[in-house]
């Protein structure tokens, strides 16, 4: 039983099974632009797709995500006067993460380390631990993002 269950937990893009995802991350990054560092706060309900990312950076919120699938997305940077909505998130332009496209992607990229341009550089029991993801900005400008994992909770 616990196989057919693990089975469908495969082939479901969100598994009703997974639990609840409450987590931060000490952030930074590198680019020709510029470097900074900061604290990526993060709650996923895998169940229902709901998602809100909080991106800090020295005192001030420099991104703001938060929606589900069945009701959209909306994402807020202040610094860029950027107030965007979509239907998902591939339709969104998040800068500092890999393309995710859903809140599976997000999940899988917490849990597993799975998101194109990312290496884990450190595991434990609960996952990646510390993250560098190689990508491009906005720009098309080279992009380095470190991500070191502070807390976890699941459920």
């Amino acid at each position: 039983m616990r196989a057919l269950a693990a089975a469908v937990c495969l082939v479901l893009p969100l598994c009703a099974q997974a639990p609840l995802v409450k987590a931060q991350y000490a952030w930074g990054y590198a680019s020709p632009g510029g470097q900074g560092k900061g604290t990526l706060n993060v709650l996923l309900n895998p169940a229902t797709g709901r998602t809100v990312v909080e991106l800090q950076g020295l005192g001030e919120r420099l991104l703001l995500l938060e929606g589900n699938p069945r009701d959209g997305f909306h994402l807020l940077i202040p610094r860029r006067e950027v107030d965007q909505r979509a239907m998902s998130l591939s339709g969104l332009s998040l800068p500092f993460l890999p393309k995710l496209g859903s809140p599976d992607g997000l999940y899988r990229l917490l849990t597993k380390g799975e998101a194109a341009g990312v290496t884990v550089t450190r595991r434990d029991k609960d996952g990646p631990v510390k993250m560098r993801y190689q990508g491009v900005d906005e720009d098309g400008k080279e992009l380095t993002v470190w991500l070191s994992r502070t807390r976890w909770e699941l459920g």
